[in-house]
């Protein structure tokens, strides 16, 4: 194998391994199997194949520009009681985004444990220890300089600081980003977006009806014309009483064979235009639909999930906070009301988890909104589309139509019929046009 082959499959490796860090769900061995395998000691196509500049094995930063991506401080919040205990949180400030937020140490457990989930590759910083109870001062001002340092290593991480999850850390701070009636807003987004979804639902069926129709329309016209042709192609001979008229029905035979065409030409047409239909104004109905029920799912999954929870986690901190008075009247052993102070401590973390998740799915929610009212002028491009093939289809089909009106000359049997009969009977049965 060549020097230039091989530079090749390990260029080819590096950007493999680079798309499935990218993967929100990176799986190691799923990356292993991601490896390119060469066949061919030949050069690729240079329209598929992109080199990155530069050496993708070199970092092509310097320590200047690390430190310079940010600079993020950590602060103890002066004390805040609990409901019996006070808890520590910190106020976690960024240059780069100009960002304040609250941060408990729960919340650098679950950042922590989302950018392993995200980036099994690279270095994650370690966090300090946790600890409960009893905790001194030295311990919390240790753990407040660990978190700092944590936070700034990750904040400068090349590909940390460019994932939205950091971002969203360090600048989304829960309610202080929606409107104050955002609960009220996101039920009247949500009836309405119902109403859309059920007019376009009734709109859609009707387009697929008429798209079918145009569809049937066609096979009918198709039929119709081989049965003209069928008629046309008759051989049973011409019995002895209808001598006399023995030049009528071949020149009609004739004529009748030949229509034959015409009908398929409009069956052509009407299929044309039912599968524009479809392709041009079901289909992007349908694509409204889907966008307009994943809303509906995500605001489903809002009520059903984060809002249930969060009821259930209020609930179970009344029931602690009643046994907790109990065991202050009663005078319980200092063990227990301390495991009880404990679990209080967790379920207070819990709550404001649920909350900032409320939060976070409301913010989600109203970006979603607005992502459908981006989508609404759609409704323009598909009835505009439903017009033009209407105009189109009827347009082509008017005038095969008017190009066979003058061939049914030639179909005049006799003076009742509401045709114009020909200036001159046809010669040896064949119509003149």
């Amino acid at each position: 194998m060549t020097g230039r082959t091989m530079d090749q499959r390990q260029a080819a490796a590096v950007a493999a391994a680079a798309e499935a860090e990218v993967d929100g769900e990176a799986d190691p061995a799923a990356a292993e199997l991601q490896t390119p395998q060469v066949t061919e000691d030949r050069d690729p196509e240079p329209s598929r194949m992109q080199m990155p500049r530069g050496n993708p094995l070199l970092l092509s930063y310097t320590l200047q520009e690390l430190l310079a991506r940010d600079t993020v401080q950590v602060e103890l919040i002066p004390e805040k009681k609990g409901l019996f205990l006070k808890h520590v949180e910190y106020e976690v400030s960024s240059q780069r985004f100009k960002s304040s937020v609250y941060r408990r140490y729960n919340d650098f457990v679950v950042f922590h444990d989302m950018l392993l989930h995200r980036f099994p590759y690279r270095m994650v910083p370690a966090l300090p220890p946790k600890r409960m109870l009893g905790a001194d001062r030295e311990f919390i001002e240790a753990r407040r300089r660990a978190l700092k340092r944590f936070i700034n290593l990750v904040a400068r991480h090349p590909p940390f600081s460019e994932d939205v999850i950091l971002k969203l850390f360090l600048s989304f701070s829960g309610s202080d980003f929606l409107p104050a009636d955002i609960q009220t807003q996101f039920a009247v987004s949500r009836e309405l977006i119902r109403n859309i979804y059920n007019g376009f639902y009734k709109l859609r069926d009707r387009a697929e009806r008429i798209a079918s129709r145009a569809i049937d329309n066609a096979a009918d016209l198709l039929i119709f014309g081989k049965e003209l042709s069928a008629l046309g192609s008759d051989t049973t001979p011409l019995p002895s009483w209808a001598t006399l008229n023995s030049s009528t029905w071949g020149a009609l035979k004739q004529a009748l064979k030949g229509l034959s065409v015409e009908f398929a030409l409009l069956a052509d047409k009407a299929a044309q235009q039912g599968k524009q239909e479809e392709n041009d104004v079901v289909e992007k109905l349908n694509l409204f639909l889907d966008l307009l029920q994943s809303y509906k799912d995500l605001c489903e999954r809002h009520e059903r999930g984060v809002l249930h929870k969060h009821q259930r986690a209020l609930h179970k901190y009344s029931l602690m906070k009643r046994q907790m008075m109990s065991a202050a009247v009663q005078n319980r052993e200092p063990e227990s009301v301390e495991q009880l102070e404990s679990r209080i401590v967790e379920q207070e973390n819990a709550i404001q988890t649920m909350e900032l998740r409320n939060y976070f799915s409301l913010y989600c929610l109203h970006q979603e909104t607005q992502l459908i009212h981006v989508y609404l002028p759609l409704t323009s491009h598909i009835l505009g589309a439903f017009v033009n093939s209407q105009i189109q289809g009827h347009k082509e089909m008017s005038k095969v139509w008017n190009d066979l009106k003058p061939k049914l000359s030639c179909l005049f049997v006799g003076p009742h019929s509401a045709l114009t009969p020909p200036r001159s009977p046809p010669e040896d049965g064949v119509c003149p046009h």
